[in-house]
């Protein structure tokens, strides 16, 4: 059962992370592998600013200041490709991986960064016999609220109304009057914002290191893809589902845990090759 909630909780952690990215797929088309650039770079910044500012700051601060370098990608690099092949569009995002790689080896260096839990969350409580960590609390509540709220931007405000049509047909959308270029700048940077919670909030979790963009990418594509492309529920179940089965392969099939994952994404494909939900049909 600890495991369990270990699973949920980390399956929490995936959909902020993956949700910015299906964000972004759904409405630019764009498969962006330099998503867990962000993810790398904010971790490394909370790491900084934590250690002088405190952990809550870190959470204010690093997600908008990665927001506004998203943002200024976006404009400088990504407004150029959306019409590209996807070929043009992978081998840009993947140059960034690299680039975002050597920024942050020249910053931070190469020597692995950790954190400790903030000391409002240190500690455990019991739930009817399980013993679950405070911060595995957090994580799972600060993923509903952000579910919650992502859902609540995208049905029922004028913005995500736009984000929404402009995932559908984004020319129509444009003759229509809307600002389509400036809308793909507020999805690209609310998505890396969301990257970069996920880099912040996992900061005590883990020790980061170089590399660690890749491991979150490729976590959060198997997510996208058993969701459902573009799929904010999707991403949401997708995530718990990944959580799920890493917690519990650790317990029955320690040494095969790496598989489980790809094991999950081939029942899925077979079985549901759309995966579980279809674009924003939540």
């Amino acid at each position: 059962m600890q495991q369990l909630v270990a699973g949920v909780s980390f399956g929490m952690l995936l959909f902020i992370v993956a949700s910015g990215l299906t964000l972004l797929f759904g409405v630019t088309r764009v498969i962006n592998f330099a998503h867990g650039s962000f993810f790398m770079v904010a971790a490394y910044f909370a790491w900084t600013v934590s250690k002088t500012l405190g952990f809550w700051m870190s959470i204010v601060i690093v997600p908008i200041v990665v927001a506004f370098a998203g943002g200024l990608i976006e404009v400088v690099l990504f407004r150029r490709i959306y019409k590209a092949e996807h070929l043009v569009q992978l081998l840009l995002t993947y140059a960034l991986v690299f680039i975002f790689s050597d920024f942050t080896k020249f910053i931070w260096g190469v020597l692995p960064k950790s954190a400790s839990v903030p000391k409002a969350f240190c500690g455990a409580v019991s739930m009817h016999g399980v013993v679950v960590p405070k911060y595995h609390i957090f994580l799972f509540a600060l993923g509903c609220v952000i579910g919650i709220s992502l859902w609540t931007f995208l049905n029922r405000t004028k913005t995500g109304k736009h984000i929404r049509a402009a995932s559908e047909d984004a020319d129509i959308t444009s003759a229509l009057g809307v600002n389509v270029s400036r809308l793909f700048t507020i999805v690209f940077m609310i998505g890396t914002w969301l990257a970069a919670l996920g880099g912040v909030v996992m900061m005590p979790q883990i020790t980061v290191i170089l590399g660690v963009d890749m491991d979150i990418i490729i976590q959060c594509f198997v997510v996208v893809i058993i969701g459902g492309m573009g799929s904010m529920g999707g991403a949401f179940l997708g995530a718990l589902s990944l959580g799920v089965v890493n917690a519990i392969g650790y317990v029955l099939v320690p040494r095969f845990v790496i598989v489980s994952v790809y094991v999950l994404l081939a029942i899925v494909l077979i079985v549901r090759p759309k995966g579980f939900l279809g674009k924003f049909s939540d």
